[in-house]
């Protein structure tokens, strides 16, 4: 099997407001929605307590069709979502939180691999939470709070999947 090598490819932006969290997850929802149902890509989100990944998770979800409330799944660790497209099908979506994590051993003892190796959509908060365990992300978020209430916000793609989120 011939392992793919693609450069770091970088991008960064400034939110200064919630709507642009919003224009920024409807843009991406359209860049994953055009995988199709052979989608199978990881989203990463870092960034501190407050600094806006589950508002940028819901809002990305809610561009995806996901219906009703969005729950956080900081207790729960993941919630799962299916979204039935006429263009792309049946897609899974799993957001994960792994916040509540004490020790990376953790996520194997929750079963998480079995998901991870499945097709479908994984947003993962606080991936630091589970260590060496997590697959290699397509696209790693990092959201900043800088001192002036805006987000600094730097995405990289670290696989072919995740450049076509960042560059289409």
């Amino acid at each position: 099997m011939a392992i793919e090598v693609h450069p770091a490819i970088v991008k960064s932006l400034l939110w200064s407001s919630e709507d642009d969290t919003r224009a920024f997850a409807e843009a991406l929802a359209k860049r994953v929605q055009s995988a199709g149902p052979e989608l199978n890509t990881s989203i990463q989100l870092h960034g501190d307590l407050g600094a806006g990944k589950t508002t940028l998770v819901r809002y990305l979800l809610k561009a995806l069709g996901v219906q009703g409330r969005i729950k956080s799944p900081t207790y729960a660790m993941v919630e799962p979502y299916n979204v039935i497209s006429p263009d792309s099908g049946s897609v899974n979506i799993w957001h994960f939180d792994f916040y509540r994590f004490n020790d990376p051993d953790e996520w194997e003892e929750a079963g998480f691999r079995e998901i991870f190796a499945s097709p479908g959509l994984k947003l993962v908060e606080w991936p630091e939470k589970a260590g060496e365990h997590l697959p290699t992300a397509d696209l790693v978020v990092a959201i900043e709070l800088t001192a002036d209430d805006e987000r600094r916000v730097s995405m990289q793609a670290l696989t072919a999947a995740g450049t076509r989120l960042v560059n289409t």
